[in-house]
């Protein structure tokens, strides 16, 4: 070696990529070669895995001779600035290595443990990244591969054999969760699952970072679960239309980041591995961080709080020398199944706590049959009772008495402890149910929605993340002296949290009663969306498998600052509720299924599409081994033999048939297309009217559906919009692919004026989306696309308007504009008295026939089927006649609100907030799209207008996933509730 400045010239070079959850390294010998490579998960201590990793190639690798070192990732910066090491930013370190290796790339995909990039490098270079959420990252699969219950190899193995692909929201793990858990208990296979948690991957990188930039050319896939996941790589391939000339998976595609570390580290001085390593072995100063007061001062006021919470006794009675009558009780919930057999006198006989490993079938069959061999012919179990999410699957299996809803079960067994009990919460797995008591009734229930973002779940996330038992991780907290002020944030954002903290030198401990206290304000101010502590009530009953956690107990009372009430089967309180239901409601002959049935019990899944109607359910079939038969998946019960009820009524499929049913010719001036989106459901009848009477065949969009959503998904640039918006794009792109020429699509800041707001627009989203796809759907440039600004609220102004605007398209004459405006504004007055006269009808309908009347308030748009999921026909499944918001709200009546009131889509869901506590038969059910900003004011506006009248409120938030599983719960809470206030007169 030559030396240079007294340093010999260094013949290695050391690339180190430290990520989220791992730590790359590269090293290049001095002809370029690669002569190390290693990939290691750092658990956060990223000095102490740096350290060990360069103190090994410094003695075996460079043998103490000098190098050249660089760093980058996420978590390198820090390293960077401690240790003196030069740093590359990971964007530019992966085009180094890109450049030197795959020169002619046009188009960089990488995914690493919480981070994700897409580079485009021809055309207009730009890079997309994700931000705080590790939605659709490596931590994303881990966590899936979790919630399956399998080892990250046997995940990838699973999913190269499937057989069909759900849809899976993938930007949050805790949004999956919720989404794939009731497909678990429904009993879809879990190659299936596997596959399509990979497709989510997939479309979350697309929609989530491309936003609307074509990915094209030869594309290069870097980042350690492109690497490992075969799977992974052929969701990515098949969905991009990539052949092998085009898409490139590096052999050492973990490594490339590290690799471009290396590559850029030729740039950089020598230096003296080993000062390096002494730096990372020094002892760094603890940062100063936001902490809360501890959760217990001593171990004296813990045993303080054991004792109190404590005081209630529950009565175990021997199971092997009990001789009468036991009821059963069953919680399959979404990650644990819980089972408890008791006496006529609450007596617990047997009971059973157990992770179900993403199938409860087994684990109540083996209870159910060691209770029968326990039991003998001395018990006799006069009733049976289940509840959660695989309550339909474990009542069909096993052949239960009753299935019940989760509130009903939850209360039933709080009431049995404390009898005056005012609210009650139930924090499991992935649920979060709260509901507060008036008259010894349900009065309101609040569930979480998709999210499972303070949960049991988020707890087990970050203890299985740091090495420990969820039990062994909340008791470091306990006696934690300076708790981490987290706040209350979903889970894969608080990862970020965590980390920082532990760099700023937190424990573990402080970590883990910091994560507690985040349950509580998460359930409190998240959920439940209390003003104060105070509007929770003050007898509380806690429940859950979470509340076990004295962590969470005792912070759940410092935020409130009352005393709650904890049983000694918190765990069990829905197995509990169930089993004193069945002895409450027993039949005279219970059916349950007997030992020699189970012996020989057989459990078979296969799956199907169902053809009966244009939504194309994807079922799920369980056979079980007495020739019965369970289907799951359905949005109706239409076909498979579950429903009682045959209601006429329903108007979402009334308007939807309506506005799809509307009369159109051929015309003298061609075809022109219109996408049934957005505000065109509310003004379709117009517009159909007037483009009908000048000479045009009107050309709608197909029904929307998922491969629909998937046609335009490239062109979508924003992954925070709202579903219905997202659908916009691929009805664009439908109509293109019709052969359309024209396509009308206008911006329209006003809805007609109905006289109940102080003004009527139209949300922004509504308004001005036909700018979004100008700017973003390149093909409508080659088609006459007509997005002007028109106002059909003014009927004077648009005929004075209207002849220039459409004038600029094709010859058209004033007097045509005004007879196609005549026949406009009738054909909307008439699409407008039918759904007046409709829900006339429907309401006598249901006053005659003793049915409920559930309006299901939303927005035009949320009659198409895709973006409703059914819901409607779930609704009227359960016996209720479904109306719209506007079928109810009153024109030219102004309500009083506590908000501004300008927006005429939103004036109607007060309006019929109103006219809905007139009725003792009609509740409201507020559908919101995630995404819809405006929607944070509505729905507090419409809760706190029923509820100023006694009235329940229930919410439902809808996005492109279709499970309705969460859904099913609210839905039947909410008829529960109404059925205990009629009881209750």
């Amino acid at each position: 070696m030559v030396p240079i400045g007294g340093m010999k010239v260094p013949s290695y070079k050391i690339g180190l990529d430290v990520g989220s959850t791992t730590i790359k390294c590269a090293v290049l010998d001095q002809d370029g070669r690669m002569v190390y490579k290693s990939y290691d998960r750092h658990l956060a201590k990223v000095r102490e895995k740096s350290t060990e990793l360069l103190t090994y190639i410094h003695r075996e690798i460079t043998k103490g001779a000098p190098v050249r070192i660089s760093v980058t990732g996420s978590s390198g910066l820090g390293l960077s600035q401690e240790n003196n090491i030069p740093f590359v930013q990971e964007v530019y370190s992966t085009q180094m290595a890109v450049k030197r290796y795959y020169p002619d790339t046009d188009c960089i995909i990488e995914l690493g443990g919480e981070d994700a990039k897409i580079l485009f490098l021809s055309g207009v270079p730009e890079v997309r990244m994700n931000g705080s959420c590790a939605g659709g990252t490596g931590a994303f699969i881990d966590q899936m591969a979790i919630l399956l219950g399998v080892d990250l190899d046997e995940f990838d193995r699973l999913s190269l054999n499937y057989e069909k692909l759900y849809t899976i929201a993938s930007r949050c793990g805790v949004f999956a969760k919720s989404d794939i858990q009731p497909l678990i208990n429904q009993g879809a296979k879990k190659n299936d699952l596997a596959a399509s948690i990979f497709q989510a991957v997939v479309s979350q990188t697309i929609g989530g970072l491309a936003q609307g930039r074509e990915i094209e050319g030869k594309v290069i896939f870097l980042g350690g679960p492109l690497t490992f996941f075969q799977g992974l790589r052929n969701r990515f391939v098949e969905t991009l239309g990539l052949d092998e000339e085009h898409a490139i998976f590096p052999e050492n595609g973990q490594y490339f980041i590290a690799l471009g570390a290396a590559v850029y580290s030729e740039t950089t001085e020598p230096c003296d591995l080993q000062q390096i390593i002494k730096s990372l072995q020094k002892e760094r100063k603890k940062s100063v961080q936001t902490n809360i007061e501890p959760l217990f001062v001593d171990e004296a006021e813990y045993q303080a709080f054991l004792e109190r919470q404590n005081q209630i006794k529950i009565n175990y009675v021997d199971l092997a020398t009990y001789e009468g009558d036991a009821y059963l009780g069953i919680d399959a919930g979404s990650t644990t199944t819980k089972i408890v057999l008791i006496t006529p006198d609450g007596g617990i006989l047997y009971q059973k706590y157990s992770s179900n490993s993403g199938n409860a079938v087994p684990i109540v069959r083996q209870a159910i049959i060691d209770i029968y061999e326990a039991a003998g012919d001395r018990i006799a179990i006069r009733g049976s009772a289940v509840t959660g999410y695989g309550e339909e699957l474990i009542q069909n299996a096993f052949r239960l008495d009753f299935g019940l809803v989760e509130t009903v079960a939850h209360f039933t067994a709080a009431k049995y402890f404390m009898p005056n009990v005012d609210f009650i919460i139930d924090i499991g797995g992935q649920d979060m149910k709260c509901f507060k008591l008036k008259n010894n009734a349900v009065d309101s229930i609040m569930l979480n929605e998709a999210c499972s973002s303070g949960c049991g779940s988020f707890l087990e996330t970050f203890a299985t993340a740091l090495g420990y038992s969820v039990e062994e991780f909340a008791k470091l907290g306990l006696f934690a002296k300076t708790p981490v002020d987290l706040g209350s944030r979903c889970t894969v954002f608080m990862n970020s949290s965590v980390k920082q903290a532990q760099k700023e030198g937190a424990t573990i401990g402080d970590i883990s009663a910091g994560l507690s206290v985040s349950i509580v304000k998460n359930a409190v101010y998240k959920v439940i969306r209390a003003n104060s502590p105070k509007d929770l009530g003050q007898n509380i009953v806690v429940q859950g498998g979470t509340f076990l956690n004295d962590a969470v107990l005792r912070a759940f009372e410092k935020e409130l600052k009352v005393n709650v009430l904890r049983t000694p089967i918190s765990g069990l309180m829905g197995a509990y509720g169930c089993a004193l239901y069945a002895m409450n409601n027993a039949k005279e002959q219970p059916n349950m299924i007997s030992l020699e049935e189970l012996k020989e019990f057989t459990h078979k899944v296969t799956s199907t599409t169902c053809q009966h109607c244009e939504n194309h359910c994807r079922l799920t079939i369980n056979k079980f081994s007495d020739g019965k038969t369970y289907i799951s998946g359905n949005k109706c019960e239409r076909f498979t033999g579950n429903s009682k009820y045959n209601i006429e009524y329903n108007m979402f499929e009334h308007k939807y048939n309506y506005l799809t049913s509307l009369p159109t010719k051929r015309g003298k001036r061609g075809r022109i297309g219109i996408p049934l989106v957005l505000n065109m459901y509310e003004n379709l009848p117009f517009w159909n009217a007037f483009f009908t009477e000048l000479g045009f065949e009107v050309v709608l969009s197909p029904r929307s559906n998922r491969e629909l959503y998937v046609k335009g998904q490239h062109t979508i640039p924003s992954d925070t919009v709202c579903y219905p918006a997202k659908l916009v794009h691929g009805h664009i792109e439908a109509l293109l692919d019709l052969g359309v020429d024209r396509i009308f699509y206008p911006c329209m800041t006003y809805n007609f004026d109905e006289h109940n707001s102080d003004n009527h627009y139209n949300c922004p989203v509504v308004a001005y989306y036909p700018e979004v796809i100008e700017a973003n759907v390149s093909a409508v440039k080659k088609i006459t696309y007509i997005m002007d600004y028109v106002g059909i609220d003014r009927r004077k102004d648009f005929l004075k308007k209207a002849p220039a605007i459409f004038g600029k398209y094709f010859e058209v004459s004033k007097a045509e504009i005004k007879a196609a405006c005549e026949k406009a504004y009738q054909a909307y007055e008439a699409y407008k008295k039918d759904i007046a006269d409709y829900s006339k009808q429907a309401i006598d309908y249901a006053n005659q026939n003793g049915y409920q009347i559930i309006v299901l308030a939303g927005r035009p748009y949320h009659i198409d089927p895709e973006i409703n999921h059914g819901i409607d026909k779930l609704i009227a499944g359960y016996g209720a006649v479904v109306l719209t918001e506007d079928a109810v709200a009153l024109r030219d009546v102004h309500p009083k609100t506590g908000v501004l009131n300008q927006w005429t889509y939103h004036s109607r869901l007060y309006s019929a907030a109103e006219q809905i506590s007139k009725h003792d038969n009609m509740n409201l059910v507020q559908l919101v799209s995630f995404g819809c900003g405006v929607d944070a004011i509505t729905t507090d506006e419409v809760r706190s207008i029923l509820e100023s009248h006694g009235q329940l409120y229930t919410q439902i938030k809808i996005d492109e996933i279709n499970n309705l599983g969460a859904t099913k719960i609210r839905i039947r809470s909410l008829f529960a509730a109404i059925e205990e206030r009629k009881r209750k007169g």
